[in-house]
């Protein structure tokens, strides 16, 4: 192996919000990874560093020519450059688009359990959360398809935000999944927002589909979100690509993201971005080597030592998904148990909604000494919970 992803690094009492806790405690919640990032974005932000002198910058070819490189290499889609804007993250891109594509009162239809802060989003700007739950039966998940199209078709539902690799479940959707969502968007006049933020962290050579790579005829009113910031751990550099390959959309969203001032890159968010994307590979490849190692280790120690939980992941993120349901219907307080007993911090998958409440969401993406230390607090704590 050619890079280090076993250091540990000291991020406490550095800012970190993740590591804003107790010298004690151990978080294992928050989807940043704490492995060292791939040198090579490192080298790419120290020589812009030694410049010296930092003005306004603005995101050129190189760097949109950077982003169709990397999904045309490592996923097999073509995205035409000028498709591309560049926007602050991908979470703002989502709060701009809903403001600027759908109308205070709409409906936004989301697929719970999903992103937290999807709702977020939604909600602060005035719209309603309308899900269509996925259906949850025998430790899977699936579309719910009937209750997606009744609810689509509802005239007040104007914009869909799909997860696209899911968050918190690990479903990677496949082709003819997206095509079937994108196609039941464009019949009922709906916007389809594609979060693919976790779409190059998909393990077991499976792959994720991009939404802008379906059909001609059915992207017309896609949009897609993507950013090497959870791929590379660089969600600091606020660095991401709106994709549109409509003329028209893209217009309306490019104005909006102008308009909430959400288009200016910092000094370090084109170079990495840059060096990401084309020198990234080779690293990627050993991370998704080592969280797939992670996550086999887990397994086996949770499905030996707790034999009432369920892992339900699916092959996509670093944050596995466990159904505690035989033990507790209240995750929050289970979560806050296991953190005070132990001192491992896990996320209540309630925050998700939809069936959240019955499960808890585990960040694998650390060093496997520190991955053995959380599945060694999570089995102690689970423990004297069940006793309790």
């Amino acid at each position: 192996m050619d890079y280090d992803f076993t250091t540990v690094i000291n991020r406490r009492h550095t800012d970190s919000v993740k590591w804003n806790v107790k010298d004690s405690e151990l978080p294992m919640s928050i989807a940043d990874m704490d492995f060292k990032t791939a040198p090579e974005i490192v080298l790419a932000m120290r020589e812009k560093l030694e410049l010296g002198a930092f003005g306004y910058e603005e995101a050129g070819a190189d760097y949109f020519n950077a982003v169709s490189h990397w999904y045309q290499l490592e996923h097999g889609a073509d995205a035409d450059p000028d498709w591309m804007i560049f926007a602050t993250g991908v979470v703002p891109a989502i709060s701009s688009i809903v403001r600027r594509v759908s109308h205070i009162g709409d409906n936004v239809l989301v697929q719970e359990p999903v992103y937290n802060i999807f709702y977020n989003s939604i909600e602060n700007n005035g719209r309603h959360v309308l899900s269509s739950d996925l259906i949850y039966s025998n430790g899977k998940y699936e579309i719910n398809w009937q209750d997606l199209e009744e609810k689509l078709a509802n005239p007040l539902t104007t914009l869909m935000i799909f997860c696209n690799p899911h968050n918190p479940t690990g479903i990677v959707w496949k082709k003819n999944e997206v095509k079937r969502i994108a196609s039941l968007c464009q019949e009922n006049h709906v916007i389809l927002l594609s979060d693919e933020i976790h779409g190059d962290l998909v393990r077991n050579n499976v792959k994720y589909t991009p939404a802008f790579s379906i059909a001609k005829p059915l992207r017309s009113n896609v949009i897609s979100l993507v950013s090497p910031s959870k791929t590379f751990n660089v969600a600091a550099l606020h660095a991401a690509t709106v994709i549109i390959p409509d003329n028209n959309l893209r217009d309306i969203v490019n104005r909006g993201l102008n308009s909430d001032e959400l288009a200016e890159p910092n000094l370090l968010a084109i170079p990495a971005t840059i060096a990401a994307y084309t020198e990234g590979f080779n690293w990627l490849h050993e991370l998704l080597a080592v969280i797939d190692n992670n996550f086999a280790y887990a397994e086996k120690k949770i499905t030996k030592q707790l034999k009432d939980i369920k892992i339900v992941s699916g092959p996509a993120t670093y944050l596995m998904w466990l159904d505690v349901s035989e033990i507790s219907q209240n995750s929050q307080e289970l979560a806050d148990y296991i953190r005070r007993e132990t001192g491992l911090i896990v996320s209540p998958g309630s925050i998700y909604r939809g069936n959240g409440k019955n499960f808890l969401r585990l960040n694998l993406a650390s060093p496997i000494s520190m991955v053995k230390d959380g599945i060694n607090r999570l089995i102690t704590g689970i423990k004297k919970y069940s006793k309790k």
